[in-house]
């Protein structure tokens, strides 16, 4: 099984969930996604396949989401992923992704659905 991980390194929970795909013997494809931002069509892959609208796969936390007001409700879909490739920072993490589906990495366990 091939699973794409969208990493930062910084990230400890990133680098549990890395570590733990490792140890089950999981070949990781390891997108840096910090140094090389996504695009809107990436994005609306991961929406897709994590089933989940882009305001629910962002870090509400960071301080672009605030900035850039990104919690006002007549902001559309394609704003939202738009704010994401701005400032990608904005993208929850880590994200595991195999050719069906996706799981976000909180807690890294999570990614273990994937295996099955």
């Amino acid at each position: 099984m091939k699973i794409t991980l969208y990493h930062n390194s910084q990230c400890s929970k990133s680098r549990q969930t890395l570590a733990l795909l490792q140890e089950k013997g999981v070949d990781v494809s390891i997108i840096e996604y910090l140094k090389v931002p996504l695009t809107i069509a990436e994005l609306e892959i991961i929406a897709q396949k994590l089933d989940l609208e882009p305001r629910q796969f962002m870090r509400q936390v960071e301080a672009e989401y605030k900035t850039e007001n990104l919690a006002a409700e007549d902001l559309t879909y394609q704003d939202l992923l738009e704010a994401i490739v701005k400032h990608p920072r904005l993208l929850e993490r880590p994200i595991a992704i195999t050719e069906k589906k996706a799981v976000i990495g909180r807690p890294p366990e999570n990614v273990l659905a994937l295996l099955v």
